[in-house]
């Protein structure tokens, strides 16, 4: 019998690492990657926001994943499929038809994620007891955010410095992607070996979904869910737009009205230092819910995810590509996007409250992972229509609906807070 809580000291950072670096290169990365390239922003914004659709019907998948086999073979299987699929991106940036056949193995990898999202929030409630799994929470978020770091910081900078060296930014980001598929490659071993075999124990009782249908219904019949998946929907819809549009905008030259700075500018201050305050804004908003509920802190979230945007409107209005003023703008919005998503996590947890806890939490990021996509998808023709510094505005104004929203959904005052 494998008790709980085994080796839980290295299997969560690893797990948690594995889980964040493929959805880094799906999400943000791709788009660096084809803006480097030579694709246009409305491709980009079209053809990359797609790439959310895994996300958002995970969902219907969720209940398979309980069912079938462990959630342990379903992660290293997914996290090794990830693997071959970047390694096949790389190979195809060379070839002509490399825009279609990069963004296959983007929806390979994309697919491959979801369900490795799956099998390890699953697992992880399975392989830790309930205190456990509220003392392990920081970490997990840490080592996502360091994924993320890893993917949108680290290697861009990587693929910065290879454009520089060899003056083909083909070459480049080639060797950047076959460097990320060995890099996943090495967390799939490190999973194999670091992760116990909880479900093969006796003492562990899988929760079974009651049937896919049963599932759905019980979550669509929550009091209030109608409101609730309302504000889901438009608690992202400004800072959705932006972050399709900030790596272009800081890209871009002057003349197309962007700041003109380089790959690996880009990588540092946008992939490194931002995310690192997003981690940072993060944490915090997680003590005070913590220390005081989330209804105290559920507006002052919203507004600090969605005010630093305007941060972004004055440089593109201005003009101004001084270091300070950018970087600043990044860590401000970032920071900001770190603290608001704490309660907006919080959030979705209330609203998978009840039975089908996990199926419900996959339904209710599935929603949130569609507030992103829809938004994504027009990004950048609203960005070519408007030009950046009306886009940034029009940003700024999309994230009203989520405050008028916010009047009207209801969660228990002291949600979030810990007890005594």
């Amino acid at each position: 019998m494998i008790q709980k809580n085994k080796w839980a000291w290295a299997w969560v950072p690893t797990l948690y690492f594995a889980q964040g670096l493929p959805y880094a290169l799906v999400v943000t990365v791709s788009v660096i990657m084809y803006k480097k390239l030579g694709v246009s922003n409305a491709d980009i914004g079209l053809y990359t926001s797609f790439l959310y659709i895994p996300w958002v019907i995970k969902p219907l998948w969720s209940p398979f994943v309980d069912l079938k086999s462990t959630k342990r073979n379903w992660f290293l299987g997914m996290q090794f499929l990830a693997s071959v699929a970047l390694l096949a991106i790389g190979l195809s940036l060379p070839t002509n038809i490399f825009f279609i056949t990069s963004l296959a193995c983007f929806w390979m990898v994309a697919f491959a994620s979801a369900t490795n999202d799956i099998a390890i929030d699953g697992y992880y409630m399975i392989g830790l007891t309930e205190d456990r799994q509220s003392f392990f929470v920081g970490m997990r978020s840490v080592f996502y955010k360091l994924a993320n770091v890893t993917g949108q910081g680290l290697l861009v900078v990587l693929a910065g410095f290879l454009e520089n060296h060899y003056g083909d930014n083909t070459k480049a980001w080639a060797y950047t992607m076959i460097c990320a598929a060995f890099l996943m490659l090495l967390l799939t071993v490190s999973n194999f070996f670091v992760t116990p075999k909880f479900e093969s124990s006796a003492a562990i009782v899988l929760e079974k979904p009651k049937g896919f249908l049963e599932v759905f219904a019980s979550f669509f019949k929550k009091p209030g869910i109608g409101m609730a998946l309302a504000f889901i929907l438009f608690f992202r819809l400004g800072e959705s737009q932006l972050v399709k549009m900030a790596s272009p905008f800081l890209l871009d030259p002057a003349a197309a009205g962007g700041l003109g700075y380089s790959t690996s500018e880009v990588g540092t201050i946008y992939g490194t230092i931002g995310v690192i305050f997003l981690t940072i804004g993060g944490i915090l908003g997680g003590i005070l819910i913590s220390r005081q509920g989330l209804k105290k802190w559920m507006l002052p979230m919203l507004i600090s995810l969605n005010a630093p945007n305007a941060l972004y409107a004055l440089l593109a209005i201005t003009g101004s590509t001084n270091v300070y003023a950018v970087t600043g703008t990044v860590i401000v919005e970032q920071f900001g996007y770190g603290f608001g998503i704490a309660g907006f996590m919080v959030y979705l947890i209330y609203v998978a409250e009840g039975n089908s806890k996990t199926s419900h939490y996959a339904l209710a990021t599935g929603f949130m992972a569609l507030g992103m996509m829809l938004p994504g998808l027009i990004s950048g023709f609203m960005q070519e229509w408007l030009g950046y510094d009306g886009f940034f505005i029009w940003v700024v104004i999309a994230a009203l609906p989520a405050f008028v929203l916010l009047r009207y959904i209801k969660y228990p005052p002291n949600f979030g807070k810990a007890k005594a």
